[in-house]
């Protein structure tokens, strides 16, 4: 079982910033497209950036301009920078590694635990 280990979570206040940190194992993180994806209370999950291990970027149309998405290869982590939050960003943030484990053929999800951000005054 892969387990994605995230962090950074919190209060902050309106354009504010946080960074949030997902480590992932060393067998699969270079071969992963690592992403970020949000749930807010009674709303579907949602992309909010994902990331391939060739560097190419994607992000939600909601975050374009005030996230940035980055991946350190020599310390298997995914890093989600966030700044000028609003509050429409309050969810709990879930960490994905999108991978074709050895030996199989067809790509595998798996998922953090996820980190919750609030963005309140």
């Amino acid at each position: 079982q892969v387990q994605l280990v995230e962090s950074g979570g919190g209060l902050v206040q309106p354009g504010g910033s946080l960074r949030l940190s997902c480590a992932a194992p060393g067998t699969i993180f270079s071969r992963a497209v690592m992403g970020w994806y949000r749930q807010a209370p009674g709303k579907q999950r949602e992309l909010v950036a994902y990331i391939t291990n060739g560097d190419t970027i994607t992000y939600g149309d909601s975050v374009k301009g005030r996230f940035t998405i980055s991946r350190d290869d020599a310390e298997n982590t995914v890093y989600l920078q966030m700044n000028s939050l609003k509050p429409e960003d309050t969810a709990v943030y879930y960490c994905n590694a999108h991978v074709v484990l050895q030996y199989t053929s067809d790509p595998s999800d798996f998922w953090g635990q996820g980190t919750r951000v609030t963005v309140s005054s």
